[in-house]
């Protein structure tokens, strides 16, 4: 991408009548196969679309390697876009001032759902943690306008980029390290809800924490009550929240450092918990609920937050057979009046298909399930309408009988 973006000179992609229906729609992508004409144009270069006919339909972010050919970013015509992108992170910041509470971590831009597709910006304290997925995020200039605006909107102690190496890959991007990018602090306590956990900024999943799930940590505590079981429980989110409520708390999780993590966090919760300790056990998940599932384990309280078993839609059926297979098992396992909390985050699973697994699973365990609330992600992860990937995250609370 070159200094001279959203010059007269800006290059034009021709779009299907498919593409630009999609477009005209509300959606902001089109995908390769229905780009008509972009020969010669620079990889992650803004450009001009036009339809097939020449008419006009925005400014938008072009990759020259991702099935995401098209990042719509504006529905007119861009002249300055180091300017465009100082407003569109301004108009982040202002748009969780209303709505972030309790907490000073939250995501702070959602790519297509603020209007910057290809870049995550999550808040933990002090650190913002900064994640770039696509060619045109990562061009310099993009890069240098995006860390000066952070710096003098939010003025954090230090800047680290999350590399996810696969994206590059798809990108075409050349591989790179996490690492900083301004600053030198890579480690913070930030706080949700009252609770508050350790914060690596070169460690962990994701950008380093589970921001999405803030609010239904949160809602899942309000219910939560007896023995509580937390399924896939990372660095503990769901139990340290479920605790001071609880008897008895235990979380599962494969990750031995996730775990070392979470115990560190109950550590640091020690006085808010009352002195509860959390029995904190690794264990591959399907295997350890087979076997508490037989041998007549009880709870009252059981969450389960898997990872993303839908990474494409072909995945979808598979999908439904593991989450079918979680939430069996855990309803056999909920005593009368026990509470399920159960989530997807894979977007390819719909809130539909979910429902549907749940109300087989319900029925093979011969239980009935009266749901509670159905939510979704935290509201620091705005979902567009008109875009549907922006929303994935499910969340069901449900009372067993």
């Amino acid at each position: 991408m070159s200094k001279t973006i959203g010059s007269p000179g800006v290059p034009t992609v021709k779009v299907s009548p498919r593409g630009a229906s999609r477009l005209k729609d509300g959606h902001v992508w089109v995908y390769r196969s229905d780009v008509v004409a972009a020969n010669g144009v620079p990889p992650g270069s803004l450009v001009n679309v036009a339809d097939h006919r020449g008419q006009p339909l925005g400014s938008a972010l072009y990759s020259s390697s991702s099935q995401i050919a098209i990042r719509l970013i504006s529905r007119e015509p861009v002249a300055d876009f180091a300017a465009l992108l100082r407003q569109r992170i301004a108009d982040a910041v202002a748009y969780r001032e209303p709505i972030v509470r309790d907490t000073n971590a939250y995501r702070l831009v959602f790519s297509e759902a603020d209007f910057l597709p290809g870049l995550i910006v999550d808040r933990y304290n002090d650190i913002l943690s900064l994640q770039i997925l696509t060619q045109a995020m990562d061009a310099q200039i993009v890069r240098e306008t995006l860390i000066s605006e952070l710096i003098r909107r939010l003025h954090p102690a230090s800047i680290v980029e999350r590399v996810e190496p696969r994206v590059r890959q798809l990108e075409e991007l050349p591989p790179r390290p996490s690492g900083l990018m301004q600053g030198k602090k890579v480690s913070t306590i930030f706080a949700m809800n009252g609770v508050q956990f350790h914060f690596d900024a070169l460690e962990g999943q994701k950008t380093g924490a589970f921001l999405d799930q803030r609010e239904n940590y949160a809602a899942a505590a309000q219910y939560a009550h007896g023995e509580a079981l937390d399924v896939f429980c990372y660095q503990g989110g769901f139990a340290l929240h479920m605790a001071p409520r609880c008897s008895r708390v235990t979380g599962i999780d494969s990750s031995r450092p996730a775990l070392e993590v979470a115990d560190q966090n109950a550590t640091l919760n020690h006085a808010q918990l009352n002195g509860k300790e959390i029995e904190w056990i690794e264990a591959n998940a399907f295997d350890l609920l087979k076997d508490y599932s037989s041998s007549g384990q009880r709870y009252d309280t059981i969450v389960l937050d898997p990872p993303a078993f839908a990474k494409t839609k072909r995945d979808l059926d598979a999908a439904l057979r593991g989450y079918k297979e979680l939430n069996l098992r855990a309803l056999k396992m909920l005593r009368p009046g026990g509470i399920l909390v159960t989530c997807s985050c894979s977007y390819h699973v719909s809130p539909a298909d979910f429902l549907g697994m749940l109300a087989d699973a319900a029925r093979d365990a011969h239980r009935v399930l009266r749901l509670i609330e159905v939510r979704g992600q935290s509201k620091d992860h705005p979902v567009l309408l008109n875009v549907p990937e922006s929303a994935y995250l499910k969340c069901v609370i449900a009372i067993v009988s």
